[in-house]
């Protein structure tokens, strides 16, 4: 019988190190013998806009999109990024990880909309498996902001078929040495996160 397809959506803003994080999930998936596809979307990523990947893993991936409401995980690294891409998400089984780091939007600066104050109200109705990941000020307390995707690996590292050594190892040799330890650290935090 053929191994399901995993679809997991990441979503984030520009500088959040979405394309690392995509980067790290799949060259782990990669290691693990099975067939990735990636797709990347790049807003005005140098200006704050929206980055997103669709990431498909399994024994044989065709199309590296993501249908909507076909999505096991969307990993949302920004709180309004996760709503406004809420409908890729399986309303039945998928799982949203996200970070309530808020970053405005430039209609928010030029005053033209108010940053939505309802967003976990939204959230819960569209999201029924929700995990909270306060990445952005983990990697903070860590005195590195740039680790926030990997406390967010760390995090759906979890629910995903990958050992944690082979993250370990894809970590490891994803970074410059002076950089390696402080991600593997950001990376066990994420992980303690989502086990409890």
């Amino acid at each position: 019988m053929p191994q399901k397809t995993t679809n997991i959506f990441v979503a984030g803003v520009g500088g959040q190190g979405i394309l690392k994080f995509s980067e790290l999930l799949c060259e782990t998936a990669m290691r693990s013998g099975l067939d990735v596809k990636k797709s990347e979307i790049h807003g005005m990523a140098q200006r704050g806009g929206s980055v997103t990947t669709h990431l498909r893993f399994g024994e044989k991936v065709y199309s590296p999109l993501i249908p909507e409401a076909k999505a096991d995980f969307i990993v949302a690294m920004e709180h309004l990024e996760a709503l406004r891409h809420i409908s890729f998400l399986n309303p039945d089984s998928g799982r949203l990880i996200y970070d309530t780091y808020e970053i405005a939007p430039p209609e928010v600066y030029t005053a033209l909309k108010p940053y939505p104050d309802d967003l976990e109200i939204r959230l819960e109705k569209f999201a029924k498996k929700r995990i909270q990941v306060p990445a952005f000020e983990i990697a903070r307390e860590m005195g590195n902001v740039r680790a926030q995707n990997v406390v967010m690996l760390g995090s759906l590292s979890v629910f995903v078929p990958f050992e944690e050594s082979l993250f370990i190892d894809v970590i490891r040799s994803g970074f410059p040495a002076k950089f390696a330890e402080s991600n593997l650290k950001a990376f066990e935090r994420g992980r303690e996160l989502a086990s409890h």
